[in-house]
């Protein structure tokens, strides 16, 4: 039976094992599903215990860079940033000031990003985005916290950083905008309604227009109203799921 680890200092190897293997990755430039070495390998040739190894590994597989093969070893994957971010958002979703930030992330994503969109879109992508911004009216003078509006309102969001062209920026900001369709929310009104209509309405005229001032100054607005609605609301819910 293997010794237990002293707790003075298992910690500090654990980092420093998994640091060395990643580095290894890096520097022979193993691709996504080569094989690396057996748990056993890498304890020997690191002088490392069994229990260390472990934890390193385990580590190393939870940010995707190793997968476990039974009967095999490890196996170097490519990690995918967007799913690592979605999986930890429960976690930072533990009251309002967390959801205020991720409102500040979203906010930074869209204004940072709305250049690229504007310079990058072709027409077909701006004429859908017309064709969404008159379903979400409509859907959100019907109703505007009805699961048509909101989804229409993630669809509309999701297509303007879809026009970067890059998939790490649109990849995000849909897992932002999933993740927002359970902000906290004032009551809805006739006026408030209006109000989300126009925003939408005046961020596609800008975007047709190529007028990317005008477009950040909208999306300025828009993350504006959103915070203003979570002060406003009377009681905060954060949510526990993502979805996939």
């Amino acid at each position: 039976m293997e010794a237990a680890v002293p707790r003075s200092r298992p910690a500090t190897q654990v980092r420093e094992l998994a640091r060395k293997i990643r580095h290894r990755i890096q520097t022979a430039r193993l691709t996504d599903g080569s094989f690396f070495m057996t748990e056993a390998q890498l304890a020997a040739e690191y002088g490392a215990s069994r229990t260390v190894t472990r934890e390193a590994v385990s580590r190393l597989q939870a940010l995707g860079i190793l997968e476990g093969r039974k009967r095999k070893g490890l196996i170097v994957r490519r990690p995918d940033p967007l799913r690592l971010f979605q999986n930890s958002l429960p976690s930072l979703m533990n009251s309002p000031d967390d959801w205020r930030d991720l409102a500040q992330l979203r906010y930074a994503l869209e204004v940072g990003a709305i250049e690229l969109a504007i310079r990058a879109a072709t027409d077909q992508q701006i004429d859908r985005l017309g064709q969404i911004e008159r379903e979400l009216e409509q859907a959100v003078l019907e109703d505007m916290a009805s699961a048509s509006a909101i989804e229409l309102d993630v669809k509309f969001h999701s297509l303007i950083l879809e026009m970067t062209g890059s998939r790490l920026i649109a990849g995000m900001q849909q897992v932002l905008v999933q993740f927002f369709q359970t902000s906290p929310r004032s009551n809805p009104t006739l006026a408030s309604a209006e109000r989300i209509c126009w925003e939408h309405r005046e961020l596609l005229d800008a975007i047709r227009d190529r007028d990317v001032e005008r477009a950040r100054a909208m999306i300025r607005v828009q993350i504006r109203s959103t915070l203003d609605a979570a002060d406003q609301a009377a009681v905060f819910t954060p949510t526990t799921e993502t979805g996939d």
